[in-house]
């Protein structure tokens, strides 16, 4: 795993988001399965229209070991782009997470699994394989625009995409953003006369 993944895999998605103003968080829909769930990596995109999934397939044959695969399904929630079975493979050959813009199916498998996947939910209904997507390719899901390579973050709080160009200097704001918190933290816990002093600060601005 390169260093600069490793970093912001310690960083939470909220200082990271914060260190680009908000600017590159995917829909709050997109949720862990797991609270637990933590991930960071490339992105390996995918662009496919809705109720297709053989460009998914496509992806997991051509992603690194450590790539997190993007999906962009147009928010689609009532037919799968995945499933367990899928899934299982895609852990097997390394791949280090999903984030889809649409849902996935058979969730009990897919949590046993404990592959972190981000989705806007669950279906019964599964895709079809018409061929007709694109992988490796610009993309836009969850609102935000994915350049593959692009760092994906996502945590229980939800996922962030930090733009190539610009990966060391957000790092940098966001540990620096991560550690201003814990020291602000650590000055009023459990301090009253701290907290309204605090208070008082922030509404005289």
């Amino acid at each position: 795993m390169e260093n600069i993944i490793k970093e912001f895999l310690s960083v939470p998605t909220t200082c990271i988001s914060d260190a680009m103003d908000g600017l590159n968080n995917f829909h709050p829909a997109i949720k862990p399965l797991k609270e637990e769930y933590k991930v960071a990596g490339r992105a390996f995109t995918v662009k496919i229209p809705v109720g297709e999934n053989l460009s998914v397939l496509e992806a997991i044959s051509k992603a690194k070991p450590g790539d997190i695969l993007v999906v962009d399904a147009k928010g689609d929630q009532y037919r799968a782009i995945a499933g367990d079975f899928v899934l299982g493979m895609a852990q097997t050959l390394g791949i280090g997470g999903l984030v889809v813009d649409g849902v996935i199916r058979d969730i009990v498998g897919v949590k046993a699994l404990k592959f972190p996947v981000f989705s806007r939910g669950t279906t019964v209904a599964a895709s079809s394989k018409a061929g007709v997507g694109e992988v490796n390719v610009p993309i836009s899901c969850g609102g935000v625009p994915v350049i593959p390579g692009d760092i994906i973050v996502g945590d229980a709080d939800g996922v962030v995409v930090i733009p190539q160009a610009m990966e060391q200097e957000i790092l940098l704001k966001s540990i620096e953003k991560m550690k201003k918190d814990e020291i602000r933290e650590a000055s009023i816990s459990g301090n009253p006369v701290a907290i309204r002093k605090h208070l008082n600060q922030l509404l005289s601005r």
